[in-house]
């Protein structure tokens, strides 16, 4: 259950646990000083930022019926997600998220990269569910350093099987702490979210920590390059076979043959594009994103760039799309 409260000019705020089994913002229920249930689900038009501590996110968003911009008041995001934090501090309760059974622990000797490094026992790991946000090697390497270098880590995963270059993929946590490694570098702005986690419980607090540092602007979220327009499509097709976030307006939704397009632009073969194949319809429906629903909404889309005359990102899973404000 979540405790919750409307706050002025139709913001809404939740007090929520996370971490395996544990309730979701989606379809929970929310209270305000003892006045009758209302439902979360539905009324939330944009998610303005979730702080983590402890067991507990601490959600801040802002209602359908709202005409409130958050941007309108300058640093009323950061501001408001520091006050948060403070009401969080006092949430004294273990952290569980993407808290799977232990695949073992070591000794970290060795940072490789960006989302890589080497235990003392000679194992390779991988850090799951995260993408590197930056080609620059310095960069790459200091963020986990700074975090994992000579520490004792504990890996955790829904199995230990190495994937084709011989690292174990696993979500990992300093010994002794409770939130993961990849939660701790999506909120400070130095990863972003993968679009393979199946776990939905674990994707949405990924997600979660991503817009966290968004919100604050930690990392690479205090410049305007972190996320690109659907309409730069020079900018889209710079980063070919690299993972991006791409924002913007369907402008047309399209099928040919098995594939049903999302168009962003009125040029198909070169302007950005999200390519969805039949298998995918029936999950993206369930999840409340038919196709058709989504033309003329602004959304925000992750994935792999891919140039097929122009720039595609093909839709995998439901949690790609993020629907925005229009």
């Amino acid at each position: 259950m979540i405790s919750s409260c409307r706050l002025p000019a139709g913001l809404l705020t939740a007090i929520m646990p996370h971490g395996p089994g544990r309730s979701k913002l989606r379809g929970s229920a929310c209270h305000h000083a003892g006045r009758p249930q209302f439902p979360l689900s539905g009324m939330v038009e944009e998610i303005i930022g979730i702080v983590f501590q402890g067991k507990f996110r601490i959600v801040l968003a802002r209602s359908m019926s709202s005409a409130f911009s958050p941007d309108a008041v300058p640093g009323f995001r950061t501001t408001l997600l520091a006050a948060l934090v403070t009401l969080a501090a006092n949430s004294a309760a273990p952290a569980a998220s993407c808290f799977f059974e232990s695949q073992g622990e070591g000794r970290v000797a060795t940072i490789l990269d960006a989302r890589s490094f080497r235990l003392t026992d000679g194992r390779d790991i991988r850090l799951a569910g995260i993408e590197p946000v930056s080609l620059e090697a310095s960069r790459q390497t200091a963020a986990l350093s700074s975090i994992i270098a000579g520490r004792d880590v504990v890996l955790r995963g829904e199995d230990d099987v190495p994937d084709r270059y011989g690292r174990q993929t696993a979500f990992v946590f300093v010994a002794g702490e409770e939130n993961s490694v990849q939660t701790i570098l999506l909120a400070q702005g130095e990863a972003f979210a993968a679009a393979d986690v199946t776990n939905k419980e674990c994707a949405g607090s990924l997600l979660a920590a991503e817009q966290t540092g968004r919100a604050t602007k930690k990392g690479i979220w205090a410049g305007l390059s972190a996320t690109k327009n659907a309409e730069s499509t020079g900018d889209i097709l710079a980063g070919n076979g690299r993972f991006m976030l791409v924002e913007g307006r369907v402008l047309s939704v399209r099928q040919a043959g098995a594939t049903t397009y999302l168009n962003f632009g009125r040029n198909w073969t070169r302007d950005f594009a999200v390519t969805i194949s039949r298998r995918m319809l029936p999950s993206l429906e369930a999840a409340g994103m038919a196709p058709k629903s989504l033309e003329n909404r602004r959304i925000r889309v992750r994935g792999f760039i891919e140039t097929r005359t122009g720039p595609r990102i093909e839709l995998l899973r439901p949690g790609q799309i993020e629907l925005l404000v229009n």
